[in-house]
Formats: structure tokens, sequence, C-alpha cells
């Protein structure tokens, strides 16, 4: 099966999977959008050599095994840490001395992926010696990924653009101390894990489970449409504390949602709001 082959997926037949899975295992995909899942069940087709849509459909069907791939699969992101320096820098240099004047400080990192911007988020924490008296909460619906966040290893080869990425937050330590190089991997510091919770949350279906100073959910809400989108924006409204901080992916924006009034932008180029009213 070929790139040029996502016209082939109808989508009667994209519907008809997608609510097979919601009916049987429980994730609401029906407000993701279309084109994306349509390239990433396309993707999965080519990655498990399936020769049509009607042996997919089958697998999930009737394969209990199989789920945890598919939904491995279709919530996938790409992450880094310290992604978008200058966002990382402004919450140094902005948005963590705020938080320093409460007496404690919860942080969501929402749809987390395999943690990379927790650690990232830790580390900020660590060097404005504020980690003692936070805790940062690592959701995602994707339970396999999540469990990276519980062991701390990232792979060697992306240390030296990690290391950039720090250097161009404003961090200026050693970024090779935050972790201990075994072979082609890097282990972190446990004392960063220390102050992570790190649990399954679905979005779509899941309600607020506690009040933040920092909700972080980047690069999450280009995946859903307008209708989810704001679903899941009123779900942070609903958990983020008055003056607290929301944090969104670069192509992401609150404008023209259910919660844009409640919100001030911080800076123009920056997709940081703070919770006004």
């Amino acid at each position: 099966m070929k790139g040029t082959d996502l016209a082939l997926l109808r989508d009667e037949d994209l519907e008809l999977l997608l609510n097979e899975i919601f009916i049987s295992h429980g994730y609401d995909f029906t407000n993701y959008a279309r084109a994306s899942l349509k390239r990433r069940i396309t993707r999965i087709m080519v990655i498990d050599r399936l020769p049509s849509f009607a042996e997919l459909y089958y697998r999930v069907k009737s394969d209990e095994n199989y789920i945890p791939h598919i939904i491995r699969q279709l919530t996938v992101n790409v992450t880094e840490m310290f992604r978008d320096p200058h966002t990382f820098k402004v919450l140094r240099e902005e948005v963590l001395p705020v938080l320093a004047t409460h007496p404690f400080i919860r942080i969501w990192h929402a749809g987390c992926s395999t943690g990379e911007e927790v650690y990232s988020m830790a580390i900020l924490l660590e060097e404005a010696n504020l980690l003692h008296k936070a805790l940062i909460y690592a959701t995602d619906i994707n339970a396999h990924v999540i469990e990276n966040i519980k062991r701390g290893i990232f792979p060697m080869q992306h240390m030296k653009n990690y290391s950039e990425n720090y250097i161009l937050s404003g961090g200026r330590r050693d970024f090779s101390k935050y972790y201990t190089a075994k072979y082609e991997w890097a282990k972190f510091d446990d004392k960063l894990k220390e102050r992570m919770i790190v649990a399954t949350h679905n979005l779509v279906s899941d309600r607020s489970f506690n009040e933040f100073q920092l909700i972080c959910c980047r690069n999450v809400l280009i995946y859903f449409d307008k209708e989810l989108q704001d679903k899941v924006l009123t779900l942070f409204d609903d958990s983020l504390d008055k003056l607290g901080f929301l944090v969104l992916g670069s192509k992401e924006n609150i404008r023209f949602t259910s919660v844009a009034s409640n919100y001030r932008q911080m800076e123009n180029k920056e997709k940081i709001w703070r919770k006004m009213r």
C-alpha cells in the first residue's frame, strides 16, 4: 500500500473503524481531524502489511492484543526537550517567578507523550529552586508511552540537540549533569522524576482532577476538530486557578474559542496565556 493510496480509505470505512474502537474499547477518536487520522491509519496498514481495510477492521474487531498497538500509532506525537526554546525561556524568566509566590505549585502536562517536555519542566523548576514544592502531573491517553517517563531514559543521539535547546532557553549549566550516559541511552537523574505523577488521562472523555497553576498541552489540539478543541479548552479552564498559565503549541490558539475572553496572551509571539477571570 503506497502513500498515494490515502484516498482509497473511504470516509465510511474510517467512521466504521472509529465506531468499533469506541464501542469495543472506549477510545473516542470521532472528533480528531479526519485528514490526520487517515494518514495514520494508512501508515498502520503499511507498517503491518495489511492488504486491505477489511483486514485491519477484522484485526481491530477480533484481536484484543492489537488495540494497544493501534492506540500507540493513532496518538503518537513528535516531541523533544525544550522544544521551541524561547517558550521555555519565557517560562523560566516570567512564569516561574510568579509561580514561586505560591506555597505549592501544581503543573499539568496534558498529552505529554514520552515525557521530554515534562523533564524539561522539572529541570526549569530545579534551577529555580522550586522543584521541592512542585508536583508535575504527566498524563497521556497512551499508557505505553508514559511508561518511559517513569524510566527517565531517552536516546543518547538526541542529547546534543536537547543541549542546544536548553542553552537557547536560558540554561547556564552543563546539560550533561542531568543525565548519565549508558551506551546508546541517557538516564536522567531520579531526583527529577520524584516530583512527577504519571497517569493515563483521556482529554476527550475524562474530567478535571485537580487545580493547577500551570497547564501545558503542546501540539495536541492541532489533531482535534473545533468542537473537541473547545471541549478540551473548557476542561483546562475548569482545571486552572485564577491567574494561572496555559501553554499551547506553536500552531495552536485560543482565539475564537469559548474560553478566549477569560485569558490574556502574555506575548505576541509566544503561545502562553494567563487566566484573568
